[in-house]
């Protein structure tokens, strides 16, 4: 939901997925507005927003990273995340 509600219209969300041995990873990829250098880090606490602007009325509770980390881990993969502004977010993960 992420990637669909920062992604303007017209802009592209792909989902891949792809087995490699025993792992399947699966990337999540958009042609958003991208995340800013200073809050790549931060994206997988807890309750953290990179919007200062936004809050839970306007969307978010800045746990859905944190959860999707946390499941991850839970199963022996990993998570990460490249982004570029203006050019778009990609999350990759492994299980």
């Amino acid at each position: 939901s992420n990637a669909i509600r920062h992604t303007p219209e017209g802009g592209r969300v792909e989902v891949c997925g792809r087995c490699d041995g025993e792992q399947v990873e699966v990337t999540i990829s958009d042609t958003g507005e991208g995340i800013r250098s200073e809050d790549l880090q931060h994206v997988f606490e807890r309750f953290y927003r990179g919007e200062k602007s936004r809050n839970r009325a306007t969307g978010g509770a800045g746990l859905g990273l944190a959860i999707a980390r946390g499941f991850i881990q839970a199963h022996g993969g990993q998570i990460q995340v490249e982004s570029n502004l203006g050019i778009g977010t990609r999350f990759k993960f492994t299980l």
